[in-house]
């Protein structure tokens, strides 16, 4: 079997131009590797037959866009047109939608090929990519570790080079924190970059989806595709949407750029810190101006996800109820015995501890004392970020306290997982935009993730920035190694 995926986006573009390959070699490249990787469970749906279809269909088509025919993987929390969407749960395990995403909409409009649906943490609740219904998604680089989650399947499939693209959504991390763990580039965008609508809801004031890519210049790509103003969607923006592939060659030596000194912290690993700051030394020769600030109530970033996230899931996961959505019990005498036993089986241990504290959040006085209180800290926390932007451009950190760590260990211990996002929350709840970039490794050679935070709709000059480090660095990531 050939190996065209493995190829740059523009090696590839030019083979479909010139008739070289076509669509459907890039397809059935992508289900044989999809085989020979099968124990790493990255998918849960396969979209083989229609798939093999649409690729036969563009042979008769123009090539008309960079991403024209490219195998593309999506997360199976986004809505599917007749593709199982199970958000990786017992209780969506047979839905099958009726319609698209505007995200799906908008990559099949530039004839991008959706190969398959991607295992997740159950309804992306969940930081390692075990607590889905259909099994643990495992790390490519060592499948000993866990690859990181929500998005944990998206992350894998471009990882193991099964697929150049991948969908992700990010609610706390979900997108930069697996594409760290496993050596990819993984944006969030600015909250109403990109429609949600057909998005299955987590926290909607915190979800985002976001491209997961090989390369910056990919991912630059992949986002211009997918965002704009939906009308189906009426958070999203109708700010103009740059082209951003235009800004990767731009000049960094007048960027201001801040290191919180949260992010740089003893709670993050000391050899992470060392690589952020070889980074930060290279940015300075290049004439980058550096400061290490402080943040206003980073240090409250746990505990207002944890009231927030939790309270707005509980109330959008009441809809599963076997009534309107999802599993039904198949033994009930009263219709309270059939929302509790259709929510008991449908759920996963993860899932429900959640609901139980959303709801416990926004029950009677709770609302007050707790949701209240933690909307007003995080409008303070907004304002700490905005008043950084006032004067620098960018914000640079580790994406994580450490590198992907051994599966099993923090399973059972609920805070514990929480804390796997401590760095990446904060930027979902002030609504920023966050990439996550491969720096390094460490000494076992697992990857090292650097996170560049912007100001709202300034994903062009995270690019930027991004782009320089990418090339400076050339890292190998096949094998660990720098070039």
């Amino acid at each position: 079997m050939s190996n065209y995926l493995n190829l740059s986006l523009d090696e590839i573009h030019s083979k479909l131009v010139n008739h070289e390959i076509k669509p459907l070699d890039l397809v059935l490249e992508a289900f044989d590797k999809i085989e020979k990787n099968k124990d790493l469970n990255a998918f849960i749906t396969l979209n083989k037959e229609a798939a093999i279809e649409e690729a036969k269909k563009l042979e008769n088509v123009e090539v008309d866009n960079l991403l024209f025919g490219i195998p593309i993987a999506v997360k199976d929390n986004i809505i599917t047109k007749d593709l199982n969407t199970t958000c990786a749960s017992f209780m969506l395990e047979n839905f099958n939608p009726i319609y698209d995403a505007t995200v799906i909409e908008k990559i099949k409009a530039h004839h991008m090929i959706i190969i398959g649906k991607t295992n997740m943490d159950e309804f992306a609740m969940g930081s390692t990519g075990e607590t889905s219904y259909f099994g643990n998604t495992l790390n490519p680089w060592n499948k000993t570790r866990v690859p990181g989650g929500s998005s944990s399947g998206s992350a894998v499939a471009v990882s193991a080079r099964i697929t150049p693209f991948a969908l992700g959504s990010d609610t706390g991390g979900s997108v930069r924190q697996p594409s760290s763990f496993c050596g990819i580039v993984g944006l969030k965008p600015t909250y109403g970059r990109v429609s949600r609508y057909g998005l299955v809801a987590f926290a909607s004031s915190l979800d985002q989806i976001g491209p997961m890519t090989r390369t910056v210049y990919e991912n630059a790509l992949l986002l211009e595709a997918i965002s704009g103003k939906d009308i189906k969607d009426y958070t999203s923006s109708d700010k103009v949407v740059p082209n951003y592939i235009s800004h990767l060659e731009k000049d960094i030596k007048s960027l201001k750029i801040a290191v919180p000194n949260y992010y740089m912290s003893d709670a993050i690993n000391v050899e992470i810190r060392e690589k952020i700051k070889e980074i930060i030394s290279l940015l300075e020769k290049e004439g980058c101006n550096i400061d290490y600030i402080d943040i206003d109530y980073l240090e409250y970033a746990i505990p207002l996800y944890q009231v927030i996230a939790l309270a707005e899931a509980s109330s959008n996961l009441a809809r599963y109820d076997g009534i309107r959505y999802g599993h039904i019990t198949d033994s009930y005498t009263s219709i309270e015995e059939l929302y509790k036993k259709s929510r008991s089986e449908g759920f996963g241990e993860e899932v429900k501890r959640r609901i139980m504290i959303g709801s416990y959040v926004l029950s009677g006085k709770n609302a007050n004392i707790y949701y209240e209180k933690a909307l007003k800290i995080r409008r303070k926390m907004v304002d700490s970020f905005k008043k950084v932007f006032e004067t620098y451009d960018l914000i640079i950190g580790p994406t994580n306290t450490g590198v992907a760590y051994p599966l099993g260990i923090k399973v059972d211990d609920a805070l514990k997982s929480f804390y796997d996002d401590l760095l990446t929350i904060p930027v979902n709840m002030a609504g920023l935009p966050a990439l996550s970039l491969p720096v390094g490794f460490d000494q076992e050679h697992m990857p090292i993730g650097m996170q560049i935070i912007g100001n709202y709709f300034k994903e062009e000059v995270i690019y930027e920035l991004a782009s320089y480090i990418e090339k400076t660095l050339n890292l190998d990531l096949e094998s660990g190694k720098q070039c």
